[in-house]
């Protein structure tokens, strides 16, 4: 069994504006992204078919190498995306609806798909409204768990900057691996956005092990963090290592949802271990050394 050794930091060695700095920077570049993305496109980020509506086929791989150019061209319309998933040994094509779309939109591709001898081996259409009932009702639940978090930390600590100190911290993890997903190209669908609620579930845990290290027991302000340190450090590196053997397996084996969860969650929990032992420390620091007097 490999033991995973957990450095000491010096904190000392640096003010809090220094360890504060990097995570912080990192946030606003997230949020510029997410900025940009949405000045361009209209949405946070790369919505998947359930959230805009659309048509996606599941067309069989006939072993013939130039399936994906024949599936580009078999169509009036171009496709939003191809997908090869050679486990199932079919293509996953999808189009989004748009306005002037057809109510026999799907019944339209597929007769499309024959015409060009592409044999359709399932066909799953959502509508717009539909799609955007979905969207409402991720967002909503996105941040009723947000909301609800917010309300215990609050609850459990009943200070305003060791409980704002985790909040914030949970934000930015939640924050950059939307940025991350729209410069990778994954769509937010309902199973990502099952993977973002996870991150809120880490980022509260290492974060209140932290806090309550600090503020609850007794020992000194550096050995109680490096007590949480050594704790959650461990616990997040396993889980990030977890995550990243998911994502490998799955794009072995084309399962792309697997595979996006993987990534999101990696990514997630890299950024959890920047806020937490950087920015988390650095208000905690403020607020035992400084706060509190004043």
């Amino acid at each position: 069994m490999v033991a995973i050794e957990v450095p000491e930091i010096n904190y000392t060695e640096y003010s809090n504006r220094q360890l504060a700095a990097i995570p912080l920077a990192v946030l606003v570049l997230a949020l510029a992204i997410i900025g940009g993305w949405f000045l361009v496109t209209g949405a946070p980020a790369n919505l998947g078919l359930e959230f805009t509506g659309g048509v996606e086929l599941r067309i069989a791989d006939d072993g013939d190498g130039n399936m994906e150019q024949r599936i580009e061209t078999a169509f009036d319309q171009e496709p939003d995306s191809v997908r090869s998933i050679p486990a199932d040994d079919v293509y996953v094509v999808t189009f989004r609806s748009a306005e002037g779309d057809p109510d026999g939109l799907a019944g339209d591709l597929e007769a499309q798909a024959d015409a060009a001898d592409l044999s359709t081996e399932a066909i799953d259409q959502v509508s717009p409204s539909f799609a955007s009932d979905t969207a409402r009702t991720a967002i909503f639940g996105v941040g009723l768990a947000f909301l609800g978090m917010s309300v215990l930390v609050f609850a459990l600590f009943r200070t305003f900057v060791p409980s704002i100190a985790i909040v914030a911290s949970a934000f930015s993890d939640l924050v950059i691996p939307i940025a991350v997903m729209n410069l990778l190209g994954i769509q937010m669908t309902l199973g990502t956005i099952a993977a973002l609620l996870m991150i809120i579930g880490y980022s509260v845990d290492s974060d209140i092990l932290l806090n309550n290290s600090v503020l609850r027991r007794t020992g000194e302000f550096y050995e109680s963090v490096s007590r949480a340190t050594r704790t959650g450090v461990t616990m997040t590196l396993t889980s990030m290592a977890a995550m990243i053997v998911m994502a490998i397996v799955a794009s072995v084996f084309g399962i792309d949802l697997l595979r996006n969860i993987g990534i999101i969650l990696a990514v997630g929990l890299c950024a959890d271990l920047m806020n937490t032992y950087l920015l988390n420390v650095s208000l905690l620091r403020w607020y035992k050394f400084e706060g509190v007097s004043r």
